[in-house]
């Protein structure tokens, strides 16, 4: 259901879309060195994961995080849902249960009406609802640009967490969504094109994908969002002590991915991100096209799972650590 007005295309209020917008992820690694500690007594995870825990009484452990950016789709409602979606994601991804969200919504009110800022909050109040998560109110500014997002804070099993620094050699790699959605999105923001299967990517809650994982006895895992598959499992490998290596031909894509990548789509942070990872890449044979394509920055990505994972695709493997090496692209 869309009801925006369609003379209002929200991308063109904003001056990027999505997590896209992140702050490029070896800027923001120079900007928080040495603000925080490591984890430690009840602080199970601090920076560096989808999310902060902490252990409280009962064996069970809380799980925060925070996430908003500026539109993504030009529709008030469908944005509401992809911001939520993305939100709920880093606790599914800490293999936790949403409890609580509050929104965090910016909006420049002399410029769009409110009556789109109340669509975007009924689009997140939607998918809190569809996740079972309870939504409680939130924050509001006066802000140049729209953004929308929540924080949220989750339950989950202390000694039963997904986390990014738990990868070990000799395990597959799963990839629960498709990549693809950052070209799509700077098409559509170029264009108005409206791409159905990225925004049914989008909109698809990563709680199935997150049961399965644990299930399947799995300790490591990440979502695929901002920084792409080479950022994230970048990250992942250098935490964990590891090399990973990515099958490129088992990589799946939402469609039109690689037509609009040929046709120009690129968003800047896509190029930023392989241009971070590219001192830690090997990807002999690969042309760039290929690579930007799996460093594309995603909004609401699916998880990447060390181990496998029954019903999604196998796109890789966890190998002992290569010096100066963290990423193998074959």
């Amino acid at each position: 259901m869309t009801t925006t007005d369609a003379a209002v295309r929200l991308t063109q209020y904003a001056h990027g879309g999505g997590c896209a917008c992140k702050i490029p992820p070896g800027e923001l690694e120079r900007m928080v060195e040495g603000l925080t500690g490591p984890a430690t007594g009840d602080l199970l995870v601090g920076v560096g994961d989808d999310a902060a825990v902490v252990r409280i009484a009962g064996g069970q452990a809380v799980i925060a995080t925070a996430d908003f950016f500026t539109p993504v789709v030009d529709d008030a409602y469908t944005f509401g849902r992809i911001a939520a979606t993305n939100a709920l994601s880093d606790v599914y991804a800490m293999g936790g249960t949403p409890l609580v969200g509050v929104n965090l919504l910016g909006w420049p009110r002399d410029v769009l009406p409110p009556e789109l800022a109340r669509e975007v909050l009924r689009g997140g109040a939607d998918v809190a609802a569809a996740a079972g998560c309870h939504l409680g109110g939130g924050h509001s500014i006066d802000n140049p640009e729209p953004l929308y997002g929540m924080s949220v804070t989750g339950l989950g099993d202390p000694e039963r967490l997904l986390r990014g620094d738990a990868a070990v050699a000799g395990l597959p790699l799963t990839l629960t969504k498709p990549l693809g959605l950052g070209v799509l999105n700077n098409r559509h923001k170029a264009t108005g094109e409206v791409f159905e299967e990225a925004v049914a990517v989008m909109t698809t809650l990563n709680a199935d994908a997150s049961r399965a994982a644990l299930a399947t006895g799995a300790r490591c895992a990440t979502d695929i969002t901002g920084f792409g598959l080479l950022g994230h499992l970048h990250e992942v490998a250098r935490a964990s002590g590891v090399t990973a290596v990515v099958d490129a031909a088992a990589v799946p894509y939402v469609d039109g991915a690689r037509r609009s990548l040929t046709d120009g789509f690129v968003p800047g942070g896509s190029r930023r991100n392989l241009d971070w990872v590219r001192p830690f890449l090997s990807a002999e044979g690969f042309d760039e096209e290929e690579l930007i394509l799996l460093a594309d920055a995603q909004t609401s990505g699916g998880l990447l799972v060390a181990g496998e994972v029954p019903g999604y695709p196998v796109v890789g493997e966890l190998v002992p650590a290569r010096a100066g090496t963290t990423l193998v692209v074959r």
